[in-house]
């Protein structure tokens, strides 16, 4: 990644590429770019969070705009981990997947960033993905400053931190992808190592669609009790659209304890509680439909072990599989032995395990005061660690075989 990045105009092989006068006329400095990106997330967030929060007020018989609005603005800044205290309780479990919706937000205002300002060398990538973080978490700041009112409070400190991460991560992946940075970090890349990345991420997907799999599995079966808590809470039709959203935003929270399940040291639904395939011990739970794929107190069905073994190992053949057809592709792919895949396959398991460690270590946190004060995978290094033990031998094997056979199948070919 050097000064001869260059996004703007035409790519190699393009006749029409733009003027270096219209090029100039058409950016904007960095400062700029990064504020305009940054500040249309922020108020993107902001805003569907404050229309799902008035949607429900207008359901309610109790509470004015004000506090809905407030209350968008909470749910905005839980998002992005900041703990938000109300009275006796704290929240800080991130419904995740209005964190990944401003993931993607953010991801595109990196892109946005970077097209508007032009920016190819290194230097100013640098300082383009830092100004954009900033805005956004200065602007998530001063959402915590406003946000705090009489029982409701907010660490200005947890915002800031939370906000910058995420607009940073997120942020640095659109700038370089459209900056044409990310092209060349992946062509100065071994061949090795830029075939484990895709690998890993097979390996990921494939230990998520199984849990979403089972998650839905297991609502079906008892579909009774969703229908049961619907007739307790009685929403009404405007309610049951804001419970609907809820559940959606917080699908990959429990999909991601159905992980920590599969992987063995289980998760938890409040303080003492268990759920694992040694047994569950949960008690009474609040009613609410997500919950209802919870198992009843007491020893788990045998088949839920079954699948604890052969999860990790099933996602870690994906993960061999992947690197076995990458590596064949490659310049020098037939010189590369079974060995050489096996330990690829092993490096995807690795880089596997360590992404789900951190989505499990980011999907828990406190759900309320009391029992709710701890909610999430307590175990999440030990989770991630047995799945990416699983996965590496599944990978390795995988790929020793699929790479092993390989020879036979050309000399065949050749014999004919």
């Amino acid at each position: 990644m050097t000064d001869m990045l260059s996004r703007p105009g035409a790519r190699d092989g393009e006749s029409n590429a733009t003027p270096p006068s219209e090029i100039a006329a058409q950016t904007k400095p960095l400062v700029v770019s990064a504020l305009i990106s940054a500040g249309a997330c922020l108020l993107t967030g902001l805003l569907t969070c404050a229309a799902v929060a008035v949607i429900g007020w207008l359901g309610a018989t109790f509470g004015g705009a004000s506090g809905a609005v407030r209350a968008g603005a909470s749910a905005w800044l839980v998002a992005h981990k900041a703990g938000v205290t109300i009275g006796t309780g704290r929240i800080s479990v991130a419904p995740l997947g209005l964190t990944l919706f401003f993931v993607w937000c953010l991801y595109r205002g990196g892109k946005s960033a970077a097209r508007s300002s032009a920016a190819d060398r290194t230097r100013d990538l640098i300082s383009l993905a830092g100004a954009f973080a900033l805005v956004y978490g200065l602007g998530a700041l001063v959402v915590a400053l406003l946000t705090s009112d009489g029982a409701l409070k907010v660490s200005p400190l947890s915002a800031f931190l939370g906000a910058f991460s995420l607009a940073f991560v997120a942020g640095v992946a659109g700038i370089l992808v459209e900056s044409g940075a990310a092209e060349d970090i992946a062509d100065a890349t071994p061949a090795g190592l830029r075939d484990v990345v895709p690998a890993a991420f097979a390996a990921v997907l494939t230990v998520f669609a199984i849990a979403s799999l089972l998650f839905a599995v297991l609502l079906a079966v008892h579909f009774s009790r969703i229908t049961g808590m619907l007739e307790l809470l009685d929403a009404g039709a405007i309610g049951s659209v804001v419970l609907f959203a809820i559940c959606l935003m917080l699908v990959p929270n429990v999909v991601l304890y159905v992980v920590a399940f599969l992987a063995g040291p289980g998760f938890q639904l409040g303080t003492g509680t268990t759920i694992a395939p040694t047994g569950v011990d949960v008690g009474n739970l609040p009613a609410f439909p997500l919950l209802a794929a919870v198992p009843a107190d007491g020893a788990t069905p045998s088949y839920l072990l079954v699948l604890t073994a052969v999860v990790p190992l099933v996602a870690g053949a994906v993960a061999g599989l992947v690197v076995v057809r990458r590596g064949l592709v490659e310049r020098d792919g037939d010189m590369l032995g079974w060995d050489a895949f096996a330990l690829r396959g092993a490096m995807a398991a690795l880089l596997a395990g360590i992404i789900i460690f951190a989505l499990l270590a980011v999907s828990g946190g406190s759900a309320g005061p009391g029992r709710m004060s701890s909610v999430g995978v307590p175990g999440a290094l030990p989770a991630a660690g047995v799945l990416a033990a699983g996965m590496a031998i599944g990978a390795a094997i995988t790929a020793a075989v699929a790479a092993s056979r390989r020879p036979v199948a050309e000399e065949a070919d050749a014999e004919r």
